[in-house]
């Protein structure tokens, strides 16, 4: 197809001036966003930021545990899952939430269970030893062939199609942009993409792949560490990796993953975004992944069934203390306004670290840990949406847009055609600086925020116009740890990998990457550490 001027003009006025920041809902658009109602969910901010003012009460109740886990993302529910299966059951996990899982939260109305936030795990690497027996255990993983490669339950792979991209007024397969591209930009495809298959299961000098997951398991060869000093986008511009299409792409990758764009974020993320998953499947594609109509939320609900009597939510620590017995721990109970006390044998420390270096100053400020804010809304339809160009796709993206593009949660739904369902609709908050992002996301109201997202809705789908039924908008204030130039390889991260018994820590900003394998091996790692304190034997899953 050649693309001519008036394509452009078309696709820009459509688009809304190229999407540039999203606006508030046009006139044609005014009174169907006016009809939709919903409100502004979020993580316990308000709660959360009681812990700056200080000035508790002290604890009217003590209680006697053997372990203590602050926080109930994926990394404590791992450490809370770990102890469980070793037999030990006489622990507190503590979350300041309403509900468990961390950014993996998810929600459920009449139509069906839909995320809040994380959504995928890709096909695991062999090194992700921890998850890979916890898919085993939670049956994702089912067996092995032959080969020993595992074979993943076929209702948990991502259905076809995966993804498609909205690209001058129609839809396209695969998020790489195809319409409109020339042959300079398919050379640049070529070469760059290439060049990032050859450096999977690579090994440097140290016999350690140069990208792997976990990250620490990555070759230390210091002329790749030295990639942490340069952006991703120089090191684009001086491989000549120009082309505007190759950028977006690399660009939306790094939004996608990290919530930061490719000039903030360090050549060495970039490069391991796409050259560390090399895992293989018997069943499946080594690029394909698990997902559920929930996201991450099946996960977290998994974990949490065989010890929910030993988590206590709505729970804010504002004080962690080492002492002769071991550690004491003070929270405010926010269901009955009561400040506590758990004076336990040891703690994890299951939660970001500019939380938990408030926690226990004398460790330090985490001065180099930036996270970055998301906004994130679930629309639910009366209507599915059509495609003009390619079928809908369980990822859809919009070329050029602030926002990060939608998933359909009745995509895994593939017995019968429904008729009705929830996109949730993804927005890193990547214009501004984190915290003028987070400031500038806090002022806005219900209103503003509805029609952000219905602004692009709206015109990229103008069929679904009456049939938007409800919007609800989820902001997390600090979504996940930014691995900016400098960060990943930096002191200050290698710091915050050292433990110091009786207090473990483990949170996935330790990895400065906040996806799914990262945070479970530190629950897993921190726990094992807890095991090893407490005297408990056992075979390490890592």
């Amino acid at each position: 197809m050649k693309i001519t001027r008036r394509h452009i003009l078309k696709s820009g006025a459509a688009l809304l001036a190229a999407l540039g920041l999203p606006r508030f809902a046009g006139p044609a658009f005014a009174s169907a966003s006016a009809a939709v109602p919903g409100e502004i969910l979020g993580a316990a901010a308000a709660a959360g930021h009681k812990l700056w003012q200080m000035g508790f009460a002290e604890p009217a109740e003590i209680l006697q545990k053997d372990v203590v886990i602050v926080g109930g993302g994926i990394a404590g529910l791992g450490a809370a899952y770990r102890l469980h299966k070793a037999g030990v059951k006489d622990f507190a996990l503590l979350e300041l939430e309403k509900d468990p899982g961390g950014n993996a939260m998810s929600g459920r109305n009449d139509v069906l269970a839909y995320p809040w936030g994380a959504h995928y795990v890709p096909v695991l690497t062999e090194e992700s030893r921890a998850v890979i027996r916890l898919f085993e255990e939670l049956k994702i993983i089912t067996g092995r062939d032959e080969n020993g490669l595992p074979k993943y339950d076929e209702f948990f792979t991502c259905a076809d199609p995966h993804e498609r991209l909205f690209m001058f007024d129609r839809w396209q397969e695969t998020v790489l942009p195809q319409v409109g591209a020339d042959a300079d930009d398919h050379a640049q495809y070529e070469r760059f993409f290439s060049y990032m298959e050859s450096l999977k299961g690579k090994r440097g000098r140290d016999g350690k792949k140069l990208f792997a997951i976990p990250v620490d398991e990555s070759s230390q060869d210091a002329e790749w560490l030295e990639l942490d000093r340069l952006s991703m986008k120089s090191w684009m511009d001086k491989g000549g990796y120009t082309s505007r299409y190759l950028q977006w792409h690399v660009n939306y990758s790094c939004r996608d993953d990290y919530g930061t764009t490719l000039e903030d974020v360090s050549a060495w993320a970039g490069i391991h975004y796409f050259a560390a998953r090399d895992g293989k499947a018997a069943n499946t594609g080594g690029e394909n992944f698990v997902t559920w109509p929930e996201g991450n939320g099946f996960i977290v609900d998994r974990l949490v069934k065989p010890m929910k009597e030993n988590i206590s939510l709505q729970s804010l620590v504002y004080a962690v203390k080492k002492d002769e017995n071991g550690v004491t721990v003070d929270y405010l109970d926010l269901k009955d306004n009561v400040t506590k006390r758990i004076s336990a044998k040891t703690c994890i420390l299951a939660c970001p670290q500019f939380v938990s270096s408030h926690l226990m100053p004398e460790d330090g400020a985490a001065t180099g840990f930036t996270y970055a804010p998301w906004a994130v809304a679930n629309v639910t339809l009366d209507k599915m949406p059509e495609g003009r160009g390619a079928d809908i796709a369980w990822d859809n993206v919009v070329f050029d847009s602030k926002l990060l593009g939608y998933v359909v949660a009745t995509h895994q739904k593939t017995e019968m055609q429904p008729l009705k369902t929830v996109l949730t609709y993804y927005w890193p908050l990547d214009h501004l600086p984190p915290d003028e992002a987070r400031k500038e996301a806090l002022s806005r109201t219900y209103e503003q925020w509805r029609d952000i997202f219905l602004d692009e809705l709206l015109v990229i789908h103008p069929e679904l116009k009456g049939f938007v039924k409800r919007l609800d908008v989820w902001l997390w204030g600090h979504a996940m740890v930014r691995p900016v130039t400098g960060f990943m390889w930096s002191d200050e991260r290698r710091r915050f990998l050292r433990q110091s018994p009786p207090v473990f820590r483990a949170h996935s900003d330790m990895s400065g990457l906040s996806i799914f394998e990262e945070a479970y091996t530190h629950g897993v790692r921190a726990a094992e550490g807890v095991l090893s304190h407490l005297g408990v034997k056992h075979e390490t899953e890592l």
